[in-house]
């Protein structure tokens, strides 16, 4: 434990933490879109789905407990990419003259410039959006997981709620479009052969996972989904 904390407390340490928990993110944020996409199997699928998401483990751990330590896990990894990057952010700060960094940021790209206040911004949308569809703040006659279709398609009738979700899974593809690349890059995986294929990769990932959030609540908001 000595040992991780002062790894840590190096730089290398804190981008080591971004890289492992921005995949565990990225893993995720790819099975939750194709768990979304379900929704156009109708209601009878979705609704499934939502119940094999809560007894998936049973009975060998208790009902919801393997999603429940699931989602401990994601918010934990989420919450420790924030803060190493927030100190790197700090620790670059301090280190630079204001004139270089000035110079270094006309160079930079939009998306690093915005990864890691994007990265938080994402964070705190997932607190809301738990708040949402996990315990039914704002969505009339929630119902639960017994009625995660129902649910989905009241909560995106609000355009309000359109708007923010499809703001936010904006954020997500331009985090993800720089930060797949960096993730790969810190982890040791990336070389001049393979830098291409990881920066094809991250725009990919950036624009499929972008427009495949975005498709339920516009489905819904149009009426395509009902």
């Amino acid at each position: 434990m000595a040992a991780a904390l002062t790894l840590y407390r190096t730089t290398i340490g804190k981008k080591a933490v971004m890289a492992i928990t921005g995949f565990i993110g990225y893993g995720f944020v790819i099975l939750h879109m194709i768990g979304n996409l379900k929704i156009f199997e109708g209601a009878e699928g979705f609704n499934e789905y939502a119940h094999f998401l809560r007894t998936v483990g049973y009975p060998l751990v208790p009902e919801r407990g393997l999603l429940w330590i699931l989602r401990i896990i994601l918010l934990a990894s989420v919450i420790l990419h924030v803060v190493a990057a927030i100190q790197l952010t700090r620790l670059d700060w301090a280190s630079r003259p204001r004139g270089y960094r000035e110079t270094r940021r006309k160079q930079a790209t939009f998306a690093s410039l915005t990864l890691r206040w994007g990265g938080l911004a994402i964070f705190l949308f997932i607190v809301y959006h738990l708040a949402h569809f996990t315990f039914g703040l704002g969505i009339p006659n929630f119902g639960g997981h017994e009625t995660a279709y129902q649910n989905v398609v009241a909560g995106f009738s609000n355009p309000i709620n359109v708007v923010l979700y499809i703001a936010a899974v904006g954020a997500l593809g331009m985090h993800l479009y720089h930060g797949v690349w960096s993730m790969f890059q810190t982890l040791g995986l990336n070389g001049p052969r393979t830098d291409g294929f990881w920066r094809g990769l991250a725009t990919l990932s950036g624009i499929l996972l972008f427009l495949g959030f975005s498709t339920v609540p516009i489905a819904v908001i149009t009426g395509i989904v009902r």
